[in-house]
């Protein structure tokens, strides 16, 4: 199986950067994309974004577009996800998760690091 491990999570000032990192280890030879799921406080989770790890395609939500990038580093199966114009809604629990080509869900998770934006 795979193993996720989230780091880079703090407490920041609105407007502040922050760069969270993920670390995949494992059986990651099936992976074919990676994500970053966020849960805010008394909300349910959400989809932040994803790449995929051959051609780096992207994509993210709409309420980060713009403001957060996420990246990759194949040879050394991390993700990244930088974080700018950090705003107080974007607090929440960040989720690092990948997917395997066959699988219509997301399959492994990362525990997950607090992302806190004070105003």
């Amino acid at each position: 199986q795979v193993q996720l491990v989230e780091s880079g999570g703090g407490l920041v000032q609105a407007g502040d950067s922050l760069r969270l990192s993920c670390a995949a280890s494992g059986r990651t030879f099936s992976s074919y994309e990676m994500g970053w799921f966020r849960q805010p406080p008394e909300k349910e989770r959400e989809f932040v974004a994803a790449i995929r790890w051959s051609g780096g395609s992207t994509r993210y939500a709409d309420s980060v577009k713009g403001r957060f990038t996420i990246s990759r580093d194949n040879a050394k199966n991390t993700v990244g996800l930088e974080m700018n114009m950090l705003k107080p809604e974007d607090t929440a629990v960040y989720y690092c998760t990948t997917r395997n080509v066959l699988s219509p869900s997301w399959n492994y998770w990362g525990k997950g690091t607090l992302v806190t934006v004070s105003s």
